[in-house]
């Protein structure tokens, strides 16, 4: 989650906006809509995936190389990109409301999220014993992780603006984040 969450995305461009135009008091509110979005895709995906995993039985183990497959699509993407800069625009001051919707719209609108959800699951957690707790945890493992570093990103968007522009900086984190995408598919993929 934490990979995830470092790689710029349009969550993390609107968040760098929002702290530019209106403060880090709105990219708060952004960011706790955003972190709402992943709460509904963990449910969806946990129970979802625990209630096919019970259906499925042992044929439960194609989703399991599907979700390889995905994760290491996702990596082999990333570290195909080609550089590019980033043209960051400044937007409006709008209410603290307007702020968390917009958050929680980009990640509801955002088909990747519930992928990268049910691909990351099966390699971390037996998902047909998922409990209460286990979500629990979950949850506070994305706020910790999406959540921490959004506002990291919103603290350090003034003074870091030319390095998120830059082709260069773009390109590194895209190369990280896809060898370690494709890592933790291969890991997936071997897992017994």
């Amino acid at each position: 989650m934490l990979v995830l969450a470092l790689v710029p995305g349009p969550a993390v461009f609107a968040i760098i906006a929002r702290s530019f135009s209106s403060g880090k008091l709105h990219a708060l509110y952004m960011t706790a809509g955003i972190v709402c979005g992943d709460y509904f895709f963990i449910v969806l995906s946990l129970f979802g995936l625990s209630a096919l995993a019970k259906v499925m039985g042992t044929t439960f183990i194609v989703i399991k190389y599907l979700s390889a497959i995905y994760l290491m699509w996702l990596g082999v993407k990333l570290l195909r990109t080609k550089r590019t800069s980033i043209d960051i625009k400044e937007s409006k001051n709008s209410s603290l409301m307007s702020n968390f919707l917009t958050g929680l719209f980009i990640t509801l609108g955002n088909p990747k999220a519930i992928l990268f959800y049910v691909g990351f699951f099966p390699a971390f957690i037996n998902v047909s014993h998922v409990g209460l707790n286990d979500v629990g945890f979950i949850m506070l493992a994305a706020t910790l992780a999406f959540g921490s570093v959004n506002m990291c990103y919103s603290v350090l968007a003034v003074k870091a603006k030319n390095f998120f522009k830059s082709p260069k900086s773009s390109t590194i984190f895209n190369k990280t984040a896809g060898t370690i995408m494709v890592s933790t598919g291969v890991l997936v993929a071997i897992r017994a």
